[in-house]
């Protein structure tokens, strides 16, 4: 079944407005326009393609309230955090548009022969993206900018629930000045999106979602020779060894674990906490979860929580809930769907089976699950049983304890003593099921890119 682009309003879920599918003749002609577009935009000298990106940039920060409202309607995200959003889209955006020449110049290589060798930095010609719910302005900026700076073409595939957002980044692109068929939104089926993939004119294909929206399009992408680079879930460890101060510890946990409602796929989704410090840890969760109280995402206020991206979403994961208590975990808190809307009250779980089924399933909602253990290597141990590897972080006082932990964690990002590290120049990616490739920092524009050797006989 084809995907239905609309508005639904997770607070009510109420359908608010639609938008079709595009047709197949619109597919060809966006692919057209995205092949011509490409032969002229590669052509233009790297400076003049920065400052048109640079205004984009600034728009999404100019723009930041609107696209918060937007997001908010959309998927419930809170206004300050959808602004939030917005301007780190922007700062996104900004840092190619600043660095893009120097991470793209040429790269002499040292050779014995009598000429002259470098690796050049080129595009490669139109990319699709396939970009999620969860963040629909962060995720958009982090594949678009390095890749327009480079100068490739963009086909952009937004998810389903998330139309208006996908039509304000058009309207952003277009006012910027950025040429027609250089960035395009596609309100793609899934069966318009294989032809895509399939197209001999397009080079690659990023997409950020599912395990197996990952699969699907992974196999489309090796079955006609495309680059792809796919970030999809994370089960992320959370290693408390010890602290100073286990109220804190929890309120950092709690908030880090309640942002965007717990939707995002480099969540600590699973805390791992020392006996010693284990029991007042779950106390003090379960304290802010017992106090967390439902809200709109235009009246937030202290330990408040809104709607979930959809109620299929909420439904899932209470399901997920229910079939882990079945196995024998204990809910200590919350875990309460709504009856109307996609409300779904902040939980805190503990003694998942590890092992079972669903210990292997990616919580992706606001789930506090913990972990007891009883030294470092335990904790080791369980933080790397999982067939996820996005990120991971490691806590204690003693930071060199914390990094002789940290450093064996198979993760594509490992962290000491903050939640994350977090910002355009610090590349993002996982290793095992949560994908390959990286995006943002020097790497993010090092993935659909032609190094090309250039050598000149002297």
């Amino acid at each position: 079944m084809s995907p239905q682009y609309r508005v639904q309003n997770p607070v009510t879920d109420e359908v608010v407005e639609t938008f079709p599918t595009v047709t197949n003749d619109e597919v060809a002609t966006a692919l057209d326009n995205s092949a011509q577009a490409y032969a002229e935009w590669s052509e233009r000298p790297i400076a003049e393609r920065a400052e048109l990106v640079a205004k984009a940039g600034d728009l999404f920060i100019e723009r930041k309230d609107e696209l918060a409202a937007i997001a908010a309607k959309e998927m419930g995200k809170p206004l300050s955090e959808g602004a939030d959003e917005a301007e780190l889209a922007g700062n996104i955006v900004k840092y190619y548009a600043e660095h893009g020449a120097e991470f793209t110049k040429d790269q002499p290589i040292p050779t014995n022969s009598t000429g002259t060798a470098v690796i050049r930095r080129m595009p490669i010609g139109p990319l699709l993206g396939i970009m999620p719910w969860n963040f629909p302005y962060y995720q958009i900026a982090r594949f678009v900018g390095p890749n327009l700076v480079l100068g490739n073409t963009i086909l952009l595939k937004d998810a389903e629930i998330c139309p208006r957002s996908a039509l304000a980044v058009q309207k952003i692109m277009d006012d910027a000045g950025i040429p027609a068929g250089v960035y395009t939104n596609i309100f793609a089926s899934h069966d318009q999106v294989s032809t895509i993939i399939a197209d001999p004119r397009v080079q690659g294909v990023s997409l950020t979602g599912s395990e197996r929206a990952g699969s699907i399009v992974g196999a489309q992408a090796g079955e006609h020779l495309k680059k792809a680079v796919l970030e999809l879930g994370g089960s992320d460890p959370y290693v408390l060894l010890d602290t100073d101060d286990v109220k804190a510890a929890a309120e950092l946990a709690w908030g880090t674990r309640m942002y965007n409602t717990g939707q995002a796929c480099n969540s600590n989704k699973r805390m791992i906490v020392m006996a010693d410090i284990y029991d007042d840890f779950v106390a003090a969760l379960t304290e802010l979860a017992d106090a967390a109280r439902a809200t709109t995402p235009d009246n937030e206020g202290e330990n408040t929580y809104s709607a979930m991206s959809s109620r299929d979403a909420a439904e899932k994961l209470h399901d997920q809930l229910q079939r882990a208590v079945a196995a024998g975990a204990q809910l200590r808190a919350g875990g309460e769907l709504a009856e109307k809307g996609a409300y779904l009250s902040p939980a805190v779980i503990t003694d998942i089976p590890v092992g079972s089924d669903i210990y292997y399933e990616e919580f992706f909602g606001p789930v506090a699950t913990v972990y007891k253990v009883e030294s470092d290597e335990e904790a080791l141990e369980l933080a790397n049983n999982t067939q996820f590897g996005l990120g991971g972080t490691v806590f204690s006082p003693d930071p060199e304890r914390a990094k002789a932990v940290s450093r064996r964690l198979q993760v594509g990002m490992a962290n000491v003593n903050t939640p994350a590290g977090e910002g355009p120049e610090l590349p993002f990616g996982g290793v095992k099921r949560s994908g390959f490739g990286r995006e943002l920092g020097p790497l993010g524009m090092d993935e659909f890119v032609n190094k090309q050797l250039y050598y000149v006989e002297d």
